[in-house]
């Protein structure tokens, strides 16, 4: 199956999960999504911006790299996040993200039900 990105719901979230600034989100549809998967999708953060601190109970979220060069502080381990990384949270450990490049990062986050 091939999602073409005009089907994807397009959003932008101010101060995601209390973070800074403006999210954008190009998410898969839901319908599209296997049972256990309850969102996937592109996530864009420009210089400046963020996704609070958040749980994953229940849960686990893959964060996945294309492009640019963040921070990311996985249950108090902060560590730089770039091109080809990836990151996994869940089991009840918290994570938050933040972008302070000029370049835009881009990264797939997915979270799959436990």
């Amino acid at each position: 199956m091939i999602i073409k990105q005009s089907s994807m719901a397009g959003e932008v979230r101010e101060k995601m999960r209390g973070g800074e600034g403006a999210v954008k989100l190009s998410l898969l549809p839901k319908e599209a999504l296997p049972a256990r998967c309850r969102l996937a999708g592109r996530i864009v953060l420009e210089k400046g911006c963020s996704i609070g601190e958040h749980k994953h109970e229940g849960e686990t979220e893959l964060f996945y790299c294309i492009s640019g060069e963040g921070i990311v502080d996985d249950s108090g381990t902060v560590k730089p996040f770039c091109a080809g990384d990836a990151t996994m949270t869940g089991g009840g450990a918290y994570h938050s993200i933040r972008n302070e490049k000029d370049e835009p990062l881009v990264f797939m986050a997915v979270i799959i039900l436990d």
